[in-house]
């Protein structure tokens, strides 16, 4: 495996991060409420866990049962729905209170890490994105370099999640009904992007 067949992954790794998505919005929500740091290390853990997933050969497995795609597509997609109404109801406001006031970071951290582990999309990106980077002749066996490159991945998504939740704060901590209407925008999105992953599915199933 090399250098080459890396770099060109990490270009299409950060096509697929810096698009926003129910990740950016929990980012978002996470860098209003000064949890960052736990909520990107638990959308960051989901990723890891769908990386060694397919590396173990076991993604390919999943998807070929019957109806287990379906399965993942409605779990996740009412955990977003779940998560965006309850950001809809409670929309952020950027206050110089303490960062008890937004709850356990462990919590933001388990929330984190269902945004991306029960995001059907992930796995699929995996399933679909890193195998053709990988080379069936080179010196490292196939589960290292898809390890490899998932790693990467998580890489540009640790940057990209940091830098989206760090600057809301930055930006709106002066700005609450700004905050506010960005809070509710992500709840949208999160809401949005749990009814089109359920549509989509239906219509790929009809």
């Amino acid at each position: 495996m090399n250098g080459g067949a890396i770099l060109a992954f990490w270009g299409v790794s950060v096509l697929f991060v810096i698009t926003p998505g129910a990740d950016w919005a929990y980012a978002i929500t996470a860098g209003l409420h000064r949890r960052v740091p736990s909520a990107v290390a638990g959308m960051l853990t989901g990723h890891l866990v769908a990386t060694l997933i397919v590396a173990a050969g076991v993604g390919a497995l999943v998807m070929g049962i019957p109806g287990a795609l379906t399965v993942l597509t409605v779990a996740g997609s009412l955990y977003l729905t779940w998560l965006g109404i309850g950001t809809l109801r409670h929309p952020s406001v950027v206050h110089a209170s303490t960062d008890a006031a937004a709850g356990p970071a462990w919590r933001w951290w388990l929330k984190g890490f269902g945004v991306s582990g029960l995001n059907p999309k992930v796995f699929l990106l995996f399933l679909a994105v890193l195998p053709p980077f990988t080379d069936p002749d080179a010196p490292w066996p196939l589960a290292v370099q898809i390890s490899v490159l998932g790693l990467v991945h998580v890489a540009s998504c640790a940057i990209v999640y940091v830098a989206v939740g760090y600057s809301a704060h930055a930006l709106l901590r002066s700005r609450p009904i700004a905050a506010r209407a960005v809070s509710r925008i992500s709840g949208i999105a999160m809401i949005g992007i749990g009814v089109f992953l359920v549509v989509e599915r239906m219509l790929h199933l009809a």
